[in-house]
């Protein structure tokens, strides 16, 4: 073997030692945060009956969301309620369906599984997610239930609001890590549906996306989101239409 060929190797050695170093200290970093989040889950606490003020899912109720730029719709959310439901680790959730639109097309289809606890909060269990490119299935990613691969259920929506109170909505390190924080209580919000008051403002971020900030305001006179405010690209969502059953 000549010396060329040794240093090569010898780099070859370097670089798989240094790449097993860094998966096995990434590895460990997950494990740590993980152990940091410990949600204690008893299945009788929980019901698929969700009337929290802020966030209300009777089955049947269908809610629509339309981001206009420029006078043009862009994106389009439609939102159901499904009187279907999904047991996850023992507990009995509501199914609601999310389907998202962009320029007219489907981009993305979400069953989120979600519960009510006995002191009003809303549990967010995971979620089935299928991506479409150009009308194309192309993955499922952002998926995740709780109790599997490590994955944890988080709050959705909090029955008692406290500013500057901070929770996890979900945890599957490295693939869902949002956190809410809550911002204001109070807040008067209108909309092109009308005008809501008494409403709580909700910063909603993600340590895995940088540029993912947004404002998100629930009002209790239709018990939903009624507007979502991105902070990096200044567009609004608004709910447009709202069907209770």
């Amino acid at each position: 073997m000549n010396t060329r060929t040794k240093i090569f190797f010898g780099f070859l050695v370097l670089v798989l030692v240094a790449g097993g170093a860094t998966l096995f200290v990434l590895d460990n970093t997950r494990k740590s945060r993980a152990a940091e989040y410990t949600p204690q889950v008893n299945p009788a606490d929980f019901s698929t009956e969700i009337s929290n003020r802020y966030f209300a899912l009777p089955v049947g109720k269908k809610l629509t969301y339309e981001t206009t730029v420029q006078g043009k719709v862009t994106e389009r959310i439609d939102i159901e309620i499904l009187p279907e439901t999904m047991t996850i680790e023992g507990v009995q959730t509501v199914v609601y369906l999310d389907k998202e639109y962009k320029n007219g097309q489907l981009v993305e289809e979400t069953r989120d599984y979600l519960a009510q606890h006995k002191n009003g909060d809303v549990w967010y269990f995971g979620e089935d997610v299928d991506n479409y490119w150009n009308g194309i299935l192309v993955n499922h990613s952002g998926s995740f239930r709780h109790g599997k691969d490590g994955a944890r259920a988080g709050i959705w929506m909090k029955a008692e609001q406290r500013v500057g109170e901070s929770y996890r909505q979900e945890f599957y390190v490295g693939h869902a890590e949002d956190i809410r924080d809550t911002v204001a209580i109070g807040e008067t919000v209108s909309t092109k549906s009308g005008t809501y008051t008494d409403c709580v403002r909700v910063y909603d971020w993600t340590p895995l996306e940088k540029n993912a900030r947004e404002h998100k305001y629930y009002c209790p006179q239709v018990g939903a989101l009624v507007l979502t405010e991105d902070l990096e690209t200044g567009s609004r969502s608004e709910l447009v239409n709202v069907s209770q059953p």
